[in-house]
Parts: structure tokens; sequence; C-alpha cells
């Protein structure tokens, strides 16, 4: 039996785990670049044909055992590479990846390719995006609503007693004689998505096994499968798809529910006066900048005219509104982290007021002692300071001291604008009950 790789890999030291990973993604590109420049050689000739596929995109699936999304963007960017061979390199040096090209590759020419590869070089799909729609723009889209079709619940016509579970078959016979109806209340009711009915949790309900009278029928047809699990686009819903058209102009596809369409026609219709045309798009905008500020007041307390926030209470956990406003404008309402490499996190969402200084160790809520923090980063400097170390699990790891981070060697403030904040940045030996982990973006007392 091959050794267990995960195993293997605890003897390492954190350097010698990042050398050896810096060094498998470079041989990954590595082969990539070989991989992408023997199919677009592949691609002038018919050896595909002749082993019975219909095309390089089946044959890569099927024979190379690609997926399909590998598939399409490697034979994109092989076609694309036999007009331009600059990609090659690129892709080797890691500066412009396969997706990157994909997206690009439909409108280069021999007259732009090189300005735009530059363009994207180190950018994110979401910039390659913008990339394209500030070259290439498209019109703007018509606004329309339209209702979806209904899901309907999945009805069995052969369900054999064979494929029960074992013991959902044996609880199946003794529980319900044969031609008697299953209880009302012994299965949730399918809505009219097809799922669950209202007052069922979806969730629990949908991960759960059938039960034996789920799995019965009532004699009139064939039975009614509930689902085992909720499908993963069932539990976590799928953000807006947002889509660059043209330079500072956005295509944004939702679903929303008949309320919210209400609310929608409604505010058309109130606003008539001000925007005759009913565009949803200007209505969206106002309603955003309300909601904007409805938050800002919540969170932070703002106004035009705020009120002055009493003095800290010393060993009070409260961070006082004046400080979360003033913190949040400093900080650009983004994460404040800077790593060893002087590279400052990007994160805006999750946020959560952060203690410098902890305040299990007497670390007040003043403004030099709070910044942003995302949550992934908040939840580490809690661990740097009371939590490090491995679990039971991690016997025998090499794990290294964690390197204290920022700007600068003196232990100074990570904010460039408090080089004159000096906030000790030590660990604590001790172990302690309560994290340094920052109060959530709740909203405060005014």
């Amino acid at each position: 039996m091959r050794q267990d790789p995960l195993a293997s890999l605890r003897h390492l030291t954190d350097a010698e785990l990042v050398a050896r990973i810096q060094d498998l993604a470079a041989r990954e590109r590595g082969a990539t670049v070989l991989l992408v420049a023997h199919l677009a050689e592949l691609d002038t000739r018919d050896v595909h044909f002749r082993a019975g596929h219909g095309s390089l995109f089946a044959y890569c699936r099927d024979a190379l055992a690609l997926s399909e999304q590998d598939a399409y963007n490697r034979i994109a960017v092989a076609r694309a590479t036999r007009r331009f061979p600059v990609i090659l390199e690129m892709l080797e040096a890691g500066v412009i990846n396969l997706t990157t090209l994909r997206l690009l590759a439909p409108h280069l020419n021999p007259a732009n390719h090189l300005g735009v590869l530059e363009s994207a070089r180190g950018k994110t799909k979401v910039q390659v995006e913008e990339i394209a729609a500030a070259l290439w723009p498209r019109p703007d889209v018509p606004s329309f609503v339209r209702k979806l079709p209904v899901a309907k619940p999945f009805v069995s016509t052969d369900f054999p007693r064979a494929a029960l579970p074992p013991d959902s078959a044996a609880s199946a016979s003794s529980a319900a004689p044969a031609g008697s109806a299953a209880p009302a209340d012994s299965a949730a009711p399918a809505d009219s998505t097809g799922f669950l009915g209202a007052g069922s949790p979806p969730a629990a309900s949908l991960s759960a096994a059938p039960s034996a009278s789920a799995l019965s029928s009532d004699g009139a047809g064939p039975p009614v499968l509930p689902l085992p699990q909720a499908p993963p686009w069932l539990a976590t819903k799928r953000s807006a798809e947002v889509t660059p058209l043209s330079p500072d102009r956005y295509k944004i596809q939702v679903t929303i529910g008949g309320d919210t369409l209400e609310k929608l026609r409604l505010a058309k219709d109130l606003l008539r006066h001000a925007v005759p045309s009913g565009d949803e798009a200007v209505i969206l905008d106002r309603a955003l900048t309300a909601l904007l500020a409805d938050l800002t007041q919540r969170k932070f307390a703002a106004a035009e005219k705020p009120r002055p926030s009493g003095p800290t209470v010393p060993g009070s956990r409260h961070i006082p509104a004046e400080v979360k406003r003033t913190v949040w404008l400093r900080d650009l309402g983004r994460c404040a982290f800077v790593g060893t490499n002087g590279r400052r996190c990007p994160e805006r969402a999750f946020l959560e007021f952060h203690h410098v200084k902890p305040y299990a160790l007497g670390g007040e809520a003043t403004l030099a002692n709070i910044q942003l923090r995302c949550r992934s980063h908040n939840a580490y400097e809690a661990r740097l300071y009371f939590a490090h170390g491995t679990a039971n699990g991690g016997a025998g790891s090499v794990r290294e001291d964690a390197a204290r981070y920022g700007l600068s060697t003196d232990e100074t403030c990570c904010i460039p604008a408090h080089e004159s904040c000096s906030i000790r940045r030590g660990r604590s030996g001790t172990r302690s009950r309560t994290s340094s982990r920052g109060d959530e973006l709740r909203g405060p007392a005014p």
C-alpha cells in the first residue's frame, strides 16, 4: 500500500513546506505549458479522429480523463497559442493563467495581443472580465421580469422493494400494513418548489434519511420520493451574477420572491414623479443608497451631527460608536492586517473590530487599540496569543512559531497613519478562556 503522503509531510518545517509547494506549483505550470503545446500540435492532426473521438474536446475528456472545464480551457488556450506563442512564456512564468487566457483569446489579434496580455498580468477573473468589457464593450441589457418555472417533485414510476435500505424495508413492512395510507403527519408535504412544505426546516429534513412512511404511497399512484439530502444549490444560495458589459456598466441577474417583486412594483409606482420611466436600475441605486445610510446609522451610529461618545470605561468590552466610526474610516472598511511580506489583506466582508492588545490582557477599546480585521485574521491573531500549537492529531509534526507581522521591526502599529502607536505584539505564554477576537460589526448604542 502506498505510504500516506500527509504523514510523510509532518516532519517538514514551515519553510521547507512552503518551498516544496512553490516548487510543485512551478512544476505544474511547466507540465500545463507542455500539455497545451502538445494539444496545439494535436489539433492540427487527425489523431483523435482515428482514435474514435468526434472532437478534440471529447478526446481530452474521455482519453485524457480531463474534466470538461479543464479540457475547454486548455483547448482554447492551445488554439490561441498557435497564433501567439508568447502565451506559453507568460503561462510558464505564472503571470497569467488558463482562465484569463480563455476569456481574452477570442479578442486577441496581432495588433493588440501584447498590450492586452500585459494588462492582464496577475489579475483575477473579475478584473480580467472588466478589462475585456473595456476593450470590447457590449450594449446595456434590457430590464425585464420573468417568472421562473416551478420545480416539480420527482415521481418514481418504478420503485422496487429491493431499492429500499434494509432498515427502511424492514420498518416499512412492519409499520404499515398493505393497502393502508401513510399518516398525514409522517412526511413533510411538498411545496411549490417540490421539496418541503412551509414550516419544515429544509436543511434538517432534506439531510435526514427518508422514513418508511415517506417512502410509502397512498395506493393511488407511484410514491413520491423525498430528496435524501439538500443539493448544494439549495443549501447555499448562489449570489447574484454580475457581468461587466462596458466601462462602468454591469449586468446583474438575481432571483427574487413574490414579496420582493411587489415591493419593487410599489417603489416604481411611488417614484413615477421622479423616475417616469420606472427604470429598475435607478430604483435599485436609490434603494441601496437608503440601505447604506440605514446600515451605517445602526452599526456606527452615523449621523450628520453625531452625539459625542462618553469616555471609555476601563475594563469594559464595549466599543464606543465614535471609535467605531473613526476606525472604519481610517481603515477604509477593509481588513488592516499586514503580513510579514508587507501585503495588506484585501478582505472587506465579515469584518470585525479587533483589539490589537487583547481584551483578556487588559486591552482597552481605544482608537489606538482597535482595528478592523476579517474573521480569518482575527481568529489567527487569537491563536498567536492564546492557542499556538497543534491538536492531538498533529503529534510528531514540526510547526514553527509564527513570525511577527507588520511593515516595521520596532513593534509599531501596522497602520501607516499611526507610526506613534506603540503596541506590543508578543504572545502570552498562558492560555485564557477569552480570545482576542473582537466584537462583530453590530449596531452600537448612539
